[in-house]
C-alpha cells in the first residue's frame, strides 16, 4: 500500500523525541500500574470508505485512532479534534459520536469517548514523526490480524458503554 503521509526524513531531534516519548510512557506505564489513576481520553475512527485510518505511535506497539486525553475543562468533542489536528494535521471536521467504552489500558482506569469521520477520499496527512510514526488504511478483513490498543479493540466490539 503506498504511503498515506507526507514524507519526511528522520532528523536526529525525531529520533531523541521518539526515545523521549519510549522512556516517558514506559515510566508512565509503571506509574499507572501502581496508581491506578482514572483517565478520560478522546479517539476518532476515520472511515474512508469501509476502511479505518489507525495512526502508529512511536511509543508503543499498537495501531490506535488518532486522539489522546482530554484536558480538564475541555470537552471530549474538542479532544478529539485539538488531537486530530496535532497528531494527523487534519483541520476540524463535523465528528459524530460514537459512545464510549471503559477498561483498565496501560495501567489506567480511562473512559475513552469515540467519535466517527466518514471522508469520500482520503486526505492528505501530516505526521510530526515523532509521536506519530505511521498511518495505515485497514480494510474490514485486515483489522483482524493487526495489534491493536485496547480502546480500538473494544470499538471495534462495539463494547461502546461504561
Amino acid at each position: 500500500m503506498p504511503s498515506l503521509e507526507r514524507v519526511r526524513p528522520v532528523t536526529l531531534i525525531d529520533s531523541v523525541w521518539r526515545m523521549a516519548l519510549r522512556l516517558g510512557f514506559w515510566f508512565a506505564r509503571a506509574w499507572w500500574y501502581l496508581r491506578r489513576p482514572r483517565h478520560e481520553g478522546a479517539l476518532v475512527a476515520i472511515y474512508v470508505g469501509r476502511a479505518l485510518l489507525l495512526v502508529q505511535s512511536s511509543y508503543r506497539a499498537e495501531w490506535n485512532f488518532p486522539g489522546g486525553s482530554v484536558r480538564p475543562g475541555e470537552t471530549p468533542d474538542a479532544a478529539a479534534q485539538r488531537e486530530m489536528e496535532e497528531e494527523i494535521g487534519l483541520s476540524p471536521h463535523t465528528l459524530l459520536p460514537a459512545g464510549s467504552a471503559c477498561g483498565i489500558w496501560d495501567g489506567r482506569r480511562d473512559r475513552v469517548h469515540f467519535f466517527e469521520l466518514h471522508l469520500d477520499c482520503m486526505p492528505e496527512l501530516r505526521l510530526d514523526n515523532r509521536e506519530i510514526i505511521a498511518a495505515h488504511l485497514a480494510s474490514p478483513e485486515e483489522l483482524h490480524g493487526i495489534a491493536l490498543t485496547g480502546a480500538v479493540a473494544a470499538y471495534l466490539r462495539k463494547d461502546r458503554r461504561c
